[in-house]
């Protein structure tokens, strides 16, 4: 944010505190006339005098310290909040799925795919979508990839995936009336916590995603043919790579590609958990 000038940065901090205590000054006289309170009476139980209530009333109480803000506040029963907004450069509350959307979609563009974010999987209900959609119209692809970042309830999300695979194969139509081919990939945070879920579940993630995870590796940045099996690659907790899952009992090779791109201010923000 670039710096403001001394007049300008005490012109609108004048405007703001102007418009606040007006404000206030307007709840303070309500509250004491609901109460049929004068002035000095309300100064009285505040232990503040009859012309300093006079001048919060006025909107003009901005030489009050914050206790006798308070104080005020208290007797009426009306809590004093004050808050400091949102900090503009914050980054928003799912940066970390964010950033792995972002990798996708841009993984998926080098690969030949037209990628698609949130993409809707029921034209009627556009709060239905998938986390990515990946399109390649000449062969008549669509890719449905999840991103999860912190997963509380995987089975709640294999059954999501399976509906928005269902819904994607009823709409999945080319303009000449051909049929697209629905695929559908995880990609998950490889948090030591999503990493310990997998492994100490090593059935139900098999036999749920069976689909080889190189392939789908392979699948998503270099645009080969999907795998027709469901599939789980890693995504770095940076959000700079994808990798192979690797199987209990498998010789799979962790296959990795790395993000050529600098990190961005979300991914820095990435969770770590």
């Amino acid at each position: 944010m670039p710096r403001r000038r001394r007049p300008a940065l005490a012109a609108e901090a004048e405007r703001a505190n102007a418009e606040q205590l007006a404000r206030l000054g307007r709840l303070v006289r309500a509250s004491r006339r609901t109460r049929r309170w004068t002035q000095r009476q309300l100064g009285d139980r505040c232990q503040l005098s009859q012309s300093a209530i006079s001048l919060v009333e006025l909107g003009r109480g901005g030489t009050l310290s914050m206790d006798a803000w308070q104080r005020v506040a208290t007797v009426l029963e009306r809590p004093l909040r004050v808050d400091l907004g949102q900090d503009p450069i914050q980054p928003p509350v799912d940066a970390g799925h964010l950033a792995m959307q972002e990798l996708v979609i841009r993984l998926g563009r080098e690969a030949g795919y037209t990628g698609h974010f949130e993409l809707p999987t029921r034209p009627s209900d556009p709060t239905r979508s998938t986390d990515v959609g990946l399109r390649d119209d000449r062969r008549r692809r669509l890719v449905q990839v999840e991103c999860w970042n912190r997963p509380d309830d995987f089975g709640a999300g294999m059954r999501s995936t399976d509906r928005k695979r269902a819904e994607a194969e009823a709409f999945a139509v080319s303009r000449d009336g051909g049929l697209y081919t629905v695929s559908t990939c995880w990609v998950v945070r490889a948090t030591k916590r999503n990493r310990a879920v997998v492994a100490n579940y090593p059935e139900l993630f098999g036999s749920r995603f069976p689909g080889s995870s190189h392939a789908w590796v392979r699948a998503l940045t270099d645009g080969a043919e999907p795998p027709a099996e469901p599939g789980l690659v890693w995504c770095d907790v940076a959000a700079t790579r994808l990798f192979a899952w690797r199987r209990p009992g498998t010789a799979q090779e962790g296959l990795m590609v790395r993000a050529p791109a600098p990190l961005v201010a979300a991914r820095q923000h990435a969770e770590q958990a």
